[in-house]
C-alpha cells in the first residue's frame, strides 16, 4: 500500500520511502482530488444549465477602490497566525508531523512567536494592499452572478460540511474508541463515513443555496454526477492507502474467469497499510518480515478489496448519471436516480465489507445499510412526488 506519497513514488520511480514526501498522506491527497473533481463536474453542469436558461443571474453590487475592511484584515491575520505558528512547529517537530500531520494541524500545537509574526505580516500586507488599491472615489458597479460563479464557495461549504459529517457519523459507529481517545479519534486522518458526509454536506450546501436564492431542483440534478465522481475518487485513496475500509475475510479461491487479473483484485492483505497497527478489526495485522520502513504491517488474512469494487461500481453509476443528465424533463428526477443508485451500491457492498452492526427493529444491519434503505425509500417517494406534481401541472396548463 501507499500510506503516503513517498511510498507511491517509491513504487513508481524507485525513490526511497519515508522521505519528505511522507508528510503528504495518500488518503488526504485523494480526498482533496475528489473535491476538485466534484467541483469540475458540478461546474460543467451548472454552466450547461445556465446556457439553457435554467438559471437567472443574481445581480450583485460591488465596490472597487475601497480600502481593506477590518474583517478582511483580521481573517488574513488569523491565517498568517496559523500558517506561521503551525508551520514553524511542524519544522521543529518534523518527525511527529511527518508521521501524523493531522495531530499538528487539528490541534492547538503551534509556536507563538512565529505565529504572532505571521499574523502581523499577513495582516499588515492586507492593509497595505488595500491602501495601494484605494481610489479617491470608490466605484460602485453591478455584476451578474450565476451559480457556477459561486462554485468555489459551494465546494468549500460541501467540503467542510462533508468532512465534519463523515467524522461525526464514524464516531457514532466507533463510540467506545472515541471515549477511550477523544483527541486521537478527532485528529485521526482515517475514519470517515460516506453517508455522514453526504448528509451534512447536503445541509451545508442547501443552506448556502437558500441564502443566495439558487433553485434547488436543477442544482440537485447538477450535483448528482459530481457527488458520484467525488465518491469514486475518494475510494481510490481508500484503496491505495489501506485505510481500513476493506472487506471481510475472503476464504474462496479466485474464480476461473478472473485468472487473468491480478490476485489483489480478488483478495488482498493490504501490506504497509496506513493504520500501521496490529489491532485492526476484525482481522488482526501482523508485522512484515525484514521491513525497516515506517509502515510495516499487513492483514493476517486476505480480505475482499471493497474500495476497489466501489471504484468500479461508482464508475458505472457516474456513467449512468452522465448519460441521463440531458434526458429527464422533470427537474430533480436525476437526483433521485442518484440516491437510488448509491443506495443499492452501498447496500450491496456492505455484505462483504467490515463495519459495525446495529440492531434495527430486531434486524441486524450496519449504519450504512440502514441509511441505504432510508435513502432508497426517499428516492422512490421523491420520484413519485415529482411525477405526480408534473402531471398535475400539465393538467392545469391544458385545462
Amino acid at each position: 500500500m501507499y500510506p503516503d506519497l513517498s511510498y507511491l513514488f517509491h513504487a513508481l520511480l524507485g525513490t526511497a520511502p519515508d522521505n519528505w514526501l511522507s508528510i503528504f498522506k495518500t488518503f488526504g491527497f485523494f480526498l482533496a482530488i475528489s473535491f476538485i473533481a466534484s467541483a469540475i463536474v458540478f461546474s460543467i453542469e451548472l454552466k450547461r444549465k445556465a446556457r439553457e436558461g435554467v438559471y437567472q443571474p443574481d445581480v450583485v453590487t460591488i465596490k472597487e477602490g475601497a480600502p481593506a475592511k477590518f474583517p478582511e484584515i483580521l481573517i488574513n491575520a488569523l491565517v498568517g497566525f496559523l500558517l506561521a505558528g503551525k508551520g514553524w512547529y511542524a519544522y521543529q517537530h518534523y518527525e511527529t508531523f511527518r508521521h501524523e500531520p493531522a495531530s499538528v494541524i487539528l490541534s492547538g500545537k503551534l509556536e507563538w512567536i512565529p505565529a504572532i509574526i505571521g499574523a502581523a505580516l499577513l495582516g499588515g500586507f492586507t492593509w497595505w494592499d488595500g491602501q495601494r488599491r484605494k481610489k479617491a472615489e470608490p466605484v460602485t458597479r453591478t455584476v451578474k452572478v450565476y451559480p457556477h460563479d459561486r462554485i468555489s464557495e459551494l465546494t468549500v461549504w460541501a467540503a467542510v460540511g462533508g468532512i465534519l459529517g463523515a467524522k461525526l457519523f464514524d464516531l457514532v459507529d466507533n463510540w467506545d474508541s472515541f471515549l477511550n481517545d477523544p483527541i486521537g479519534s478527532l485528529t485521526s486522518g482515517g475514519g470517515l463515513a460516506f453517508f455522514g458526509g453526504l448528509v451534512l454536506g447536503f445541509i451545508a450546501v442547501v443552506s448556502y443555496m437558500y441564502r443566495h436564492k439558487i433553485p434547488f431542483w436543477p442544482t440537485a440534478d447538477a450535483v448528482a454526477p459530481a457527488l458520484a465522481t467525488g465518491y469514486g475518487m475518494g475510494r481510490i485513496g481508500c484503496q491505495l492507502s489501506g485505510d481500513g475500509d476493506w472487506g471481510i475475510v475472503n476464504p474462496h479461491p479466485k474464480p476461473g474467469w478472473m485468472q487473468f487479473l491480478p490476485d489483489w483484485m480478488w483478495s488482498f492483505t493490504y501490506p504497509h497499510h496506513v493504520l500501521n497497527t496490529p489491532h485492526t478489526d476484525p482481522v488482526p495485522s501482523v508485522g512484515i518480515e525484514n521491513c525497516s520502513w515506517d509502515y510495516c504491517y499487513q492483514l493476517s488474512q486476505a480480505v475482499y478489496p471493497t474500495p476497489f469494487y466501489e471504484i468500479l461500481m461508482m464508475s458505472v453509476v457516474v456513467g449512468i448519471l452522465w448519460s441521463l443528465r440531458k434526458k429527464f424533463r422533470i427537474q430533480g428526477m436525476l437526483f433521485f436516480v442518484y440516491l437510488a443508485l448509491i443506495s443499492v451500491e452501498r447496500f450491496l457492498i456492505e455484505k462483504i465489507r467490515v463495519n459495525v452492526v446495529h440492531e434495527f427493529w430486531g434486524i441486524k444491519m450496519t449504519q450504512a445499510e440502514i441509511i441505504s434503505v432510508v435513502l432508497f425509500l426517499i428516492a422512490v417517494a421523491g420520484a413519485i412526488y415529482l411525477t405526480q406534481k408534473d402531471k398535475s401541472n400539465t393538467k392545469s396548463r391544458t385545462a
